[in-house]
């Protein structure tokens, strides 16, 4: 059987997938950290939801990249969790 990330590794190859995959690399990035920082509080979807008043299918499109979450909506997040939401700018190679 194949997994996804055999799958993925041969898209990569496709021009067309590879600028589509990066340029959805900074969804990527926040889906992750919403996980982690849910995970990390020891919380499930529908508990998170609870916590924020929102409902557990928001939050698996944001976990899923579905939706962008706004930065508003990160704070509620961090705040739920016990963390505090850091955005920065770096300086690009």
């Amino acid at each position: 059987m194949t997994q996804v990330s055999q799958l993925h590794q041969q898209w990569l190859e496709d021009p067309e997938y590879k600028t589509a995959y990066e340029g959805m690399a900074l969804e990527f990035e926040i889906a992750s950290a919403i996980i982690s920082a849910r995970t990390q509080a020891g919380l499930t979807q529908a508990e998170l939801a609870q916590r924020m008043s929102a409902k557990q299918s928001q939050i698996a499109r944001w976990e899923g990249g579905e939706q962008n979450a706004t930065i508003k909506t990160l704070m509620r997040i961090a705040e739920a969790t016990g963390t505090h939401l850091k955005i920065s700018f770096e300086k690009s190679n």
